[in-house]
């Protein structure tokens, strides 16, 4: 199984940006549809993107909350996975995590039973 950490979370002022990493272990992340979550105190977790990379294509998704402020991108050469995340607001304060599956519709659920730590993004108004 492979399995994931991630980096890069900081404070930051509203308006700031930030680019997450996820840094795969234990196996290429080529197989997989990769994801990225978000867990803030008092909320579930919930999705916030996702790619998938296969023979039928690649596909993107993001949460209607960060459509036009985030960016997903990979890098199967290094197995890892980026989130430029851009205009940051209050709103975006969470413990950020990102996850895998071979189906990128099943990871969009939200219904992985395994996280890491993940990191945590602050943002100051």
């Amino acid at each position: 199984q492979v399995h994931q950490v991630e980096s890069g979370g900081e404070l930051v002022q509203a308006g700031g940006s930030l680019r997450l990493s996820c840094a795969a272990s234990g196996g290429t992340i080529s197989p997989y549809a990769m994801g990225w979550f978000r867990h803030a105190p008092g909320k579930a977790r919930e999705f916030v993107a996702v790619t998938g990379v296969g023979w039928g294509g690649s596909m993107t998704d993001y949460s209607d909350s960060v459509k036009g402020r985030f960016a997903i991108a990979r890098d199967n050469t290094k197995n890892t996975v980026y989130q430029q995340m851009n205009s940051l607001k209050p709103e975006d304060k969470a413990v950020y995590f990102c996850n895998r599956d071979m189906n990128i519709a099943r990871l969009r659920t939200v219904a992985k039973d395994s996280w890491g730590q993940g990191t945590q993004i602050t943002v100051s108004s």
